[in-house]
């Protein structure tokens, strides 16, 4: 038996995806803690550290219009839907990333083939935002 589309889609995790976790895996084994989808925060981030105003994002390529912006995947069934809801998703991050740096945030927004191809890179560049977060605050 087939599925619909809302069946399909409510399938998708906003949350607990496997690069997230892979992430977070990352950072706990080098002892760095933090929170987990941060729902007090704007925009929810991945991760956060609420004392450093640090938020983390782990964005889908997909979801996220990565691969819309570089013309390489749209679905070719109801195109028209699927352009407008990457469109909607871009000027949403861009909004969110707005907001948290006019608030005092840094918000580090990481691809999900980053973080699969090169995880070291994505957890020092986190680690160095929280060491001048640090320094900052001496």
């Amino acid at each position: 038996m087939a599925m619909t589309r809302s069946e399909n889609m409510s399938r998708i995790k906003g949350r607990d995806t496997s690069i997230e976790i892979k992430l977070r895996k990352a950072l706990w084994s080098r002892g760095v803690r933090y929170r987990k989808t941060c729902k007090g925060v704007y925009g929810t981030p991945d991760i956060c550290f609420k004392t450093k105003k640090i938020a983390i994002f782990c964005d889908s390529e997909f979801w996220h219009g990565k691969l819309y912006l570089q013309k390489k995947k749209v679905p070719k069934a109801n195109t028209e839907y699927w352009v407008e809801k990457f469109k909607r998703n871009i000027a949403r991050d861009q909004e969110v990333n707005a907001k948290l740096k006019a608030e005092g945030w840094t918000v580090l927004r990481f691809w999900e083939s980053e973080i699969n191809k090169d995880i070291e890179t994505c957890v020092l560049k986190i680690l160095v935002e929280l060491k001048r977060r640090t320094l900052d605050e001496i």
